[in-house]
């Protein structure tokens, strides 16, 4: 049955919303599964040396993904700010202990002018200072090789074709920049399927990183993985390398609890046995509901979109003369508005995106309801 809302929600006055938008950082992010909510009980039953877990998992990890060495974080943003302390400053205690002041070292982070999106705040967070390589409308080989100078601390890239097309192909970039000595970090937040995609993705660079909500972890965490010395460094700029290292690292409040640790690799274990042909079944299934519901309408019509992405199935709606004159964010404000609250994207002046891998079981049949009342005359 659709969850419709637990007591502590109600008793804070908050209202649950049925999410079938996505993996969106202000709608909660994820739910973990069953089984890793039953490793995180676990986990809970017993204290840990902390280091010790951190490192284990670690290893787990890296062997999945077949990288030197891996890393779990409080989420991609966080791995994107521990890799580039790690580039600056590296293990050196000195150093850290005056992050983000970066004066006098090698702190310039090498970027994509048509990369430029919002996250790269990370770099500077960490105390880079950002150098764009090429123009607007794309980077040359030899422009992103001419960007790179004696305060390079690394390249920036960030993987996500869908949203962020770039003409300067991952693989280019690393080889420009390994041919001077220049390690890359590389945002794939959420290059996590196929399997072999992933894998992949986590052995191009020399620190990359995902976020593990995409996987069902918890939302607030996420893993860098790559180059063994760099990830040990970004280990030791994290909050366990404040606790253990004399309380020079920077990254003190990127905290993340033992619980969390176990969800992600109890996540990251699910995500690698299950068989994602049923999974990709199950949302065809969802979304056909939904799709159901729409057929008929005058002015609607609805078609199930695949994408290259981790989303790979959602479905599209799309408004076209509608007797009742609504368009995309109108009719997305009324599904948000009533109770309960239901979140979709708004892709276009006349085009909503609806997802099934964030929705509990049952919800489908709420916003089919929901939809057909809405635009139905």
């Amino acid at each position: 049955m659709a969850n419709s809302g637990s007591r502590i929600y109600q008793k804070l006055g908050v209202r649950p919303v049925i999410n079938a938008g996505g993996n969106t950082t202000v709608w909660g992010g994820s739910t973990p599964s069953p089984e890793v909510r039953k490793a995180m009980d676990e986990a809970d039953s017993s204290y840990v040396e902390v280091k010790e877990l951190l490192e284990r998992s670690g290893g787990y990890i890296a062997d999945v993904l077949g990288v030197d060495a891996a890393h779990v974080t409080s989420g991609c943003f966080a791995s994107l700010v521990l890799s580039t302390a790690a580039c600056i400053a590296g293990p050196d205690p000195e150093k850290s202990s005056r992050l983000p002041d970066t004066a006098g070292m090698n702190n310039e982070i090498v970027t994509l002018k048509a990369l430029r999106y919002p996250y790269q705040r990370s770099h500077r967070v960490a105390g880079g200072v950002l150098v764009e390589a090429g123009d607007e409308d794309g980077c040359t080989a030899d422009q992103l090789a001419g960007a790179i100078g004696p305060k390079t601390a690394a390249v920036a890239y960030v993987y996500q074709p869908d949203v962020y097309p770039a003409n300067l192909a991952l693989e280019d970039v690393t080889r420009v920049a390994h041919d001077r000595g220049v390690p890359v970090i590389l945002d794939a937040a959420s290059q996590i399927f196929p399997l072999d995609h992933f894998r992949r993705i986590a052995q191009s660079g020399d620190l990359v990183c995902f976020g593990a909500k995409y996987i069902s972890a918890p939302q607030s965490t996420g893993f860098l993985c790559g180059r063994g010395d760099l990830v040990e460094a970004a280990a030791t700029q994290g909050f366990i390398g404040f606790e253990t290292g004399g309380g020079h690292s920077f990254g003190r409040g990127y905290k993340v609890d033992r619980q969390d640790i176990v969800g992600v690799v109890a996540a990251l274990e699910a995500w690698f046995a299950m068989d994602h042909e049923d999974r990709l079944t199950d949302y065809r299934t969802r979304l056909a509901t939904i799709e159901r519901a729409v057929d008929g309408i005058p002015g609607v019509s609805a078609e199930l979109t695949i994408y290259d992405s981790y989303v790979q199935l959602a479905l599209h709606i799309v408004l076209d003369g509608n007797p009742r004159g609504m368009d995309a964010q109108q009719l997305a404000d009324d599904l948000l508005a009533d109770s309960p609250r239901i979140r979709v994207n708004v892709i276009a002046e006349d085009t909503i995106f609806v997802a099934a891998h964030t929705l509990n079981e049952g919800e489908e049949s709420i916003i089919a309801d929901r939809l057909r009342g809405l635009l139905a005359e």
